[in-house]
């Protein structure tokens, strides 16, 4: 969920993703505002525009996720993770947010109520729609919360190596109350089970600041940072095969690591990258590009036009072999008309 582009080494990894869901491994750089495009193209939603991005391949179009998470890490541009994962470099790193995302699911699915959240710990953002209101209501949210819930019997300091972190620091206990809520979703979650085995699909999207604040606090070279580092690729790692286990094996689990948000050029970034792409020759020695409907509609037409050969198939042999004596009511009313006479 981390890549490396220009000074800057922004990454967005794929942890786990299903066998329907292909990434190829290689070292595109995709661009931070079509971050989101790439989360609505692996769950089968249609985009405003192409993405000519070869990362990603078309997939099994019949079996789609039924879950996607996105963690967004802020403060740091690589994170070190145990399993091997595919990354790519994010070239153009801007603020973006998964609410197209969140609508075509909304708009798509309102009436089986999907689970979709959207949390921002540090900074009190939430967004539930669906049965995440019921699924995740005792979920901590705002600050108080948070803190609270660090205090609690089962929370994470009595299972966590704190090494250099302090329980005392108010920095600190934000960078571990945002793995408190990793904790929480997954064990709610595991209580309802049956969500996460319906038809509908699931949206997660969580933004992480508390490793960016104890960077600015302690520095990036001190031993506080460097602990906080590995605490979080530790919980990032459970977290994700937590949820990739707990729909199936059936989910895209996947990280930003953004060093620092080009917020001032969220506008004008995208303008330039779309008149780049329209003037600029392939890089890559691609093949032409094309709609991402294209196999849709080719699969209907394909079977549209065979279920029609096969059924004017069926009719012409049945007209032939049919008895005109017989079969055909018409010389029957026939017949008994003469026989009558």
């Amino acid at each position: 969920t981390f890549a490396f582009s220009g000074v800057c080494g922004d990454e967005f990894s794929v942890l786990r993703s299903p066998q329907s869901v292909v990434f190829r491994d290689g070292s595109w750089p995709i661009p931070g505002e079509r971050i989101p495009d790439v989360a609505a193209l692996t769950m089968g939603f249609s985009v405003e525009e192409d993405l000519p991005w070869p990362g990603l391949a078309v997939g099994d179009l019949f079996h789609r996720p039924r879950a996607t998470v996105l963690v967004t890490v802020k403060g740091v541009d690589k994170l070190t993770l145990p399993v091997k994962k595919i990354s790519y470099p994010i070239e153009n790193a801007v603020p973006f947010s998964l609410d197209s995302v969140a609508n075509a699911i909304h708009t798509l699915f309102s009436e089986e109520t999907p689970v979709v959240l959207q949390l921002a710990p540090s900074e009190e953002r939430v967004y539930m729609v669906g049965k995440a209101n019921s699924v995740f209501e005792d979920l901590s949210v705002t600050l108080r919360q948070l803190r609270n819930r660090l205090f609690q019997d089962n929370s994470i300091l009595s299972s966590l190596p704190l090494n250099s972190l302090s329980r005392n620091n108010e920095v600190d206990l934000l960078f571990l109350s945002e793995l408190q809520v990793l904790r929480d979703i997954t064990s709610l979650l595991a209580r309802h089970k049956h969500l996460a085995k319906d038809h509908s699909p699931d949206l997660y999207s969580l933004e992480l600041s508390g490793l960016e604040e104890v960077g600015k606090r302690y520095g990036e070279d001190s031993q506080q940072f460097k602990d906080a580092s590995q605490i979080l690729v530790d919980s990032l790692q459970k977290f994700a095969d937590e949820m990739f286990n707990l729909y199936g094996g059936n989910a895209v689990v996947e990280v930003v690591a953004v060093k620092t948000f080009n917020s001032p050029l969220t506008r004008k970034g995208r303008s330039i990258l779309q008149s780049s792409q329209s003037t600029t020759e392939n890089p890559y020695n691609l093949a032409y590009q094309y709609n991402y409907n294209y196999s849709v509609i080719f699969n209907i037409i394909l079977w549209m036009m065979i279920g029609l050969a096969l059924a004017v198939i069926v009719i012409s042999y049945n007209l032939w072999n049919m008895d005109p004596g017989y079969d055909s009511i018409i010389y029957r009313m026939t017949n008994q008309k003469i026989r009558m006479d």
